[in-house]
């Protein structure tokens, strides 16, 4: 009986799936096909002593696919992720009603150990949070507590985690140096590679990149790109952009506002593909107001619009130049048949219709005298 299935007889959890670094398949969103489910939730309703955080949520997740969960704040989206591996329970007034499977057996059956879970299900959390240990004790925590004790495994782990975490490169001459050294973005490839070095079968990420730069923002996504070959990643992002980059199926949440109570509770809306889901939802969300309703078949007459004005001050002086200069050109200093001088116009392009004229900047090549 090798780790895993021990794993399961001791832990009540099914056991992890083998993996090899040269598995890959295509994701059921993109191929069609129906995927391994890896978690389903049937009728989830989560509270905080009387007050209810989210109801009815209802959805399956697949494995080696990107899940993003969007909508607004207090929507109960990390609400729902904190449950797929019991950090709720560390709430005294927190309580679920309905049915959180993993892989085939109940998340939360009689028997199932919530640190199990957590060593199963990892989670990258909204902040980056290094422990104030050094970058080789930061990855070699989670290990160490799960009794690996060989300093040359242990080496090998480190290395392995930092390297999917596409942080090893830059740290791999001073893995000595404190974990709190390091900036927003390598700090929060470290937590990532904190998570994966204990080999999940789960990555869930709470607003990875929310604090980051752009340019850490993107490492992060290329690395969610990487991971998902060997991990099952569910991920909360107040940025659609993000969510339409990188993951294959998207959970759109809501509010329900109760004013009698002055209460608000998160509702799953929709939950697909990404590419059905902003483009052509079932349900009509705020801003698509144009798609067709699921049950009515019908589309909302659109809204009318006020009659365009030109708001434009400089339309009468450059009206003359367009009986020579076409809509698009650039202006150059010349005078045109009417007589209007436009050496003293900012620099731009000309545009046109039926009602009004604008001129639209571009930039100055300054390098220029």
């Amino acid at each position: 009986m090798d780790q895993s299935e021990r794993d399961a007889v001791t832990t009540g959890l099914p056991a992890a799936r083998p993996r090899s670094g040269l598995e890959f398949r295509t994701s059921a969103a993109e191929s069609g096909e129906p995927g391994v489910p890896v978690f389903v939730t049937k009728d989830v309703s989560i509270y905080y002593g009387s007050f209810k955080a989210v109801t009815d949520v209802s959805m399956t997740i697949y494995e080696h696919e990107i899940t993003a969960f969007i909508g607004s704040s207090g929507s109960g989206k990390t609400t729902v992720l904190r449950a797929f591996n019991r950090m709720n329970d560390l709430v005294p007034t927190a309580r679920m009603e309905g049915e959180i499977d993993y892989r085939g057996q109940s998340l939360y059956g009689p028997g199932v150990s919530p640190i199990a879970v957590r060593r199963r299900i990892g989670m990258v959390f909204q902040k980056p949070n290094p422990f104030p240990k050094s970058i080789y004790d930061n990855v070699a925590y989670g290990p160490r507590i799960n009794g690996e004790r060989n300093r040359q495994r242990l080496d090998e782990i480190v290395e392995r985690s930092l390297r999917q975490a596409a942080l090893w490169d830059e740290v791999k001459n001073r893995l000595g140096n404190s974990g709190l050294s390091l900036s927003g973005g390598q700090a929060q490839r470290l937590s990532i590679a904190r998570t994966i070095a204990v080999e999940p079968d789960v990555v869930l990420m709470d607003e990875p990149a929310s604090a980051l730069d752009p340019i850490a923002t993107g490492r992060i996504e290329d690395l969610m790109q990487e991971l998902r070959q060997r991990y099952t990643i569910v991920i909360v992002t107040h940025n659609m952009q993000q969510a339409t980059r990188v993951s294959d199926r998207t959970a759109f949440f809501s509010v329900l506002t109760d004013s009698a109570s002055d209460t608000r509770t998160g509702i799953l809306i929709e939950y697909g593909p990404t590419r059905q889901i902003f483009e052509d939802p079932r349900e009509p969300h705020p801003g698509l107001r144009h798609r067709p309703h699921r049950l009515t078949g019908r589309r909302p007459a659109p809204v009318p619009q006020p009659p365009r004005r030109c708001r434009n001050a400089m339309k009468p002086r450059i009206q003359g130049i367009l009986t020579r200069w076409k809509p698009g050109s650039r202006p150059s200093g010349r005078r045109s048949a009417g007589g209007a001088g436009i050496g003293s116009l900012p620099r731009g392009i000309l545009t046109a219709d039926d009602r009004c004229v604008t001129l639209a900047p571009v930039p100055i090549n300054r390098s220029r005298r």
